[in-house]
């Protein structure tokens, strides 16, 4: 019981705290409460708000009429587990070490765990709850993890996307996180700051169920029967020659195997994609209700409200279905942040500096008034909330990605202003692709090989190896070493 009143205490005492602190004045007075929403599988341009023609998303568009989006959102790693990664601990897939999967991929480990933005909100008296989709594994357990990042926490981990309810009927998994978060905020303590974790299944498809439409995308009852009468363009980078042009290892891949499962034929794309539709307007519903009770309460106007999603998606772009390779479609998400306290944001910026999901802990903790750590490998997007953009913003930004999957191709780059690197190093060693997005914004043309550019590819190249050695960390590597080992002492 101790332990429990020790951040409430520490809450009650902030006030004093702050008064003695030297640096009060760089302190919010009343530290806002938060509400994140994380959506799997969502590109940055599936919102109204993003000028999509037929997606209806009217109350994420109100978040971002009221605050800021940012126009050129992306992820450092395009992969469900990773990204989550990244998010919670503040760092990059190279400096957190979860790939998911097997060896050589580790779990979480306990010290990042540590300084992870919900275990820093609950330890400056946060009252913290998360309801959705996990997809991560912790070194010191997943209960005693969950246990000390959030007092509650209600987990719907991808399938079966419909819950049976006491009386037995079916309730949609992301309604349920709608359920809890309503739940969460009615017996929310008017004294305590508060941050909800919002972590939706949709717009995943249920990969272990390949019938069209509602078996493959399940979608909550809300959406019934919306967007039968509009025909879903065709993807815009869907030419068969497209797909033709990659080498073997990418053409052969798990993103073509799920090509044949979700886009194939012209009827299973058109049902499909209706059906991934009304997901998104199910869960734009499901927010819509979640922020209502907020409202209702009362604390709408101290609640800073933040919208991403863990990765992009090809949707059929490139003859893909997913996502995990160097490409814009994979990397580009939305992200809307809405902080209704008096001069923090001007209402419907949208903001071109670069922001990634690495960004967002460190978000979190300044908003709130708190240190960030200096292991985070990110930048608070504080300083871009107002509209402009401070002198040094990146320009450019290391990704990756390390499967453990024989099928997705492992690779690490450089996304720049001008140009994108990626080096693949499986399973076909150092394949290297650029692109110039300037003169080749749908990244059609491979100039590595072009001795115009040898110039640009070796400067590129050598960036990538100094931010891994950046970001890389000792006691990561070793695991991942024991790890291997292990796996061959085993077979």
């Amino acid at each position: 019981m101790r332990n429990l009143l020790v951040p409430k205490l520490r809450w009650l005492l902030f006030p004093l705290i702050l008064a003695a602190s030297s640096a009060a004045e760089d302190r919010p007075a009343i530290p806002p409460n938060f509400v994140f929403i994380l959506v799997d599988d969502q590109r940055n341009d599936t919102l109204g708000c993003a000028g999509h023609p037929h997606i209806r998303t009217p109350v994420i568009d109100r978040l971002a009429a009221q605050g800021v989006r940012f126009s050129n959102a992306f992820v450092t790693t395009p992969i469900c587990m990773s990204s989550r990664a990244t998010i919670l601990t503040g760092m990059t897939e190279t400096g957190h070490g979860y790939t998911g999967g097997g060896p050589p991929a580790i779990p979480l480990v306990k010290e990042d765990i540590d300084t992870s933005f919900p275990t820093l909100l609950r330890a400056a008296g946060y009252r913290n709850g998360f309801y959705g989709k996990l997809h991560l594994k912790f070194a010191e357990g997943q209960n005693t993890a969950l246990n000390r990042l959030y007092e509650d926490h209600r987990l719907y981990q991808g399938g079966p996307h419909f819950v049976t309810m006491p009386d037995g009927s079916k309730r949609h998994c992301d309604d349920r996180v709608g359920d809890h978060s309503v739940d969460f905020l009615r017996a929310q303590p008017a004294e305590q700051p508060f941050c909800l974790y919002l972590s939706f299944n949709i717009a995943h498809a249920r990969d272990d169920d390949h019938r069209p439409g509602s078996g493959h995308y399940p979608w909550p009852a809300s959406a019934d029967g919306l967007y039968e009468d509009i025909d879903p363009p065709p993807p815009r980078l869907g030419a068969p020659e497209i797909h033709a042009r990659h080498p073997d290892f990418m053409r052969d891949s798990m993103n073509r195997d799920r090509w044949f499962w979700r886009w194939d034929t012209p009827e299973k794309y058109r049902v499909n994609m209706r059906a991934y539709y009304r997901m998104i307007t199910g869960m734009d519903a499901v927010i819509g209700r979640v922020l209502a009770e907020l409202k209702s309460r009362g604390l709408a106007d101290n609640t800073v409200v933040i919208y991403t999603a863990d990765n992009g998606l090809f949707m059929g772009n490139r003859g893909f279905a997913d996502k995990w390779l160097h490409y814009e479609e994979s990397l580009r998400v939305p992200l809307i942040l809405h902080d209704p306290r008096p001069g923090r944001t001007k209402p419907g910026t949208v903001h071109p500096a670069m922001a990634l999901n690495v960004d967002l802990a460190p978000t979190l903790l300044e908003l709130a008034g708190l240190k960030v750590p200096e292991k985070y490998q990110g930048r608070s997007l504080v300083p871009l909330l107002r509209g402009d953009t401070p002198p040094g913003w990146r320009q450019e930004f290391f990704c990756e990605h390390h499967s453990t999957n024989p099928r997705i191709p492992e690779w690490l780059g450089l996304r720049g202003q001008r140009y994108s690197y990626a080096r693949y190093v499986k399973p076909r060693p150092d394949f290297e692709m650029l692109h110039d997005l300037e003169k080749d914004p749908d990244q059609l043309t491979n100039l590595a090989s072009d001795p115009g550019h040898s110039d640009i590819l070796r400067q590129f190249r050598e960036r990538t190896d100094d931010y891994e050695k950046r970001y890389r960390r000792p006691e990561i590597v070793r695991l991942k070493a024991e790890a291997v080992a292990r796996e061959k002492e085993t077979h």
